[in-house]
């Protein structure tokens, strides 16, 4: 039976280029690659543009035509179409400060309103800072701010302590909810969190860059923030990133992204609590529970505004961590 011909595009790994080739074998289509692309046959191989599986005569026979390939001399890796991301990343890395001048160029000459945007936000995001930390490397990115912040991560950690801090007025002020044969024993427990709050510094930590270990929880090393998607949902639709210390406009446009708690701290922490104390009867309530429900990263999600949804979560606390067994002191006679 005659091999059915059929035609793919081929292109070699180190250009954009495609050529059409028509074979009706793995080997005729390798045979005819490597001429036209001028590599030798013993080591050659093809692979799927898009995944970087290797070909072999069976999965050759069972490609649509087409399909784009990788034509890859002997020694050369392919590891999908994420390898032409990274190289056009390193290209354009390498020239940053070339490609800012021809954008500001172009843009002084330029009319239609949709291509200046997409010049002045190309400028914008090639000429971040992110590397800067302190004040007088990056004096920009601190217009606006008390003179007192020095560097970047000082300013990142005290905005998280005082969004911390913010959820710890909340719980307070709810007292006047909670019944008053129960109110004292809510105030100790409200003096507990505080002062495990002050011994962790507000969980401000998880904001700054040279306390790597403690960030690595909610962000890279390299200051980069993911949006963790809704409280229904494991990711983030649209895929929001952010790197605050990136530029001024990023520091400010990050503040407006929400620390989400998944289980409400006001429809369902709070009530919980204001029941626990009130209905305890002698058992001790688990305030350790409550305390890493609302401050943190535990019940916390990190989120992008449009994906911050203000609809009722219907969560509810665990009802087997409201209360713990007490401790017995035991003493020895």
């Amino acid at each position: 039976m005659a091999e059915r011909v059929r035609a793919f595009r081929v292109r070699g790994r180190g250009g954009p280029q495609k050529f059409g080739v028509a074979a009706g074998s793995l080997r005729g289509l390798l045979r005819k690659g490597c001429r036209l692309l001028q590599l030798p046959l013993p080591g050659s191989r093809l692979c799927l543009y898009e995944d970087g599986t290797e070909l072999t005569e069976s999965y050759f026979r069972a490609l649509p035509p087409q399909t784009e390939l990788v034509l890859l001399g002997p020694g050369e890796t392919w590891h999908g179409c994420a390898s032409d991301i990274e190289r056009f990343l390193a290209a354009f890395c390498t020239q940053r400060e070339a490609v800012v001048e021809a954008a500001r160029k172009l843009l002084t000459d330029e009319r239609a309103p949709r291509r200046q945007r997409l010049l002045a936000d190309l400028i914008h995001n090639l000429s971040e800072n992110i590397l800067a930390e302190d004040k007088e490397e990056d004096e920009k990115w601190f217009e606006g701010l008390e003179s007192r912040f020095k560097n970047k991560s000082s300013y990142m950690r005290y905005s998280c302590e005082s969004r911390i801090r913010s959820y710890m007025k909340e719980v307070s002020s709810f007292i006047s909810n909670v019944h008053p044969t129960a109110r004292d024993a809510y105030k100790r427990i409200i003096d507990l969190m505080a002062e495990k709050l002050k011994s962790v510094k507000y969980n401000g930590c998880y904001f700054d860059r040279r306390e790597e270990e403690e960030a690595a929880r909610l962000c890279t090393t390299e200051g980069w923030f993911s949006c963790q998607g809704p409280f229904d949902r494991d990711d983030c639709p649209c895929k929001h990133s952010i790197n605050p210390y990136s530029n001024r406009e990023s520091r400010i446009l990050f503040s407006t992204w929400n620390l989400d708690h998944i289980i409400e701290k006001k429809r369902a922490v709070f009530p919980e609590l204001a029941e626990a104390v009130k209905t305890q009867d002698g058992r001790e309530v688990n305030w350790e529970y409550f305390y890493q429900l609302l401050f943190t990263v535990d019940n916390l999600k990190l989120v992008h505004i449009a994906c911050h949804k203000k609809t009722n979560h219907n969560l509810s606390c665990d009802k087997t961590k409201i209360y713990r067994r007490r401790k017995h002191n035991h003493r020895i006679s």
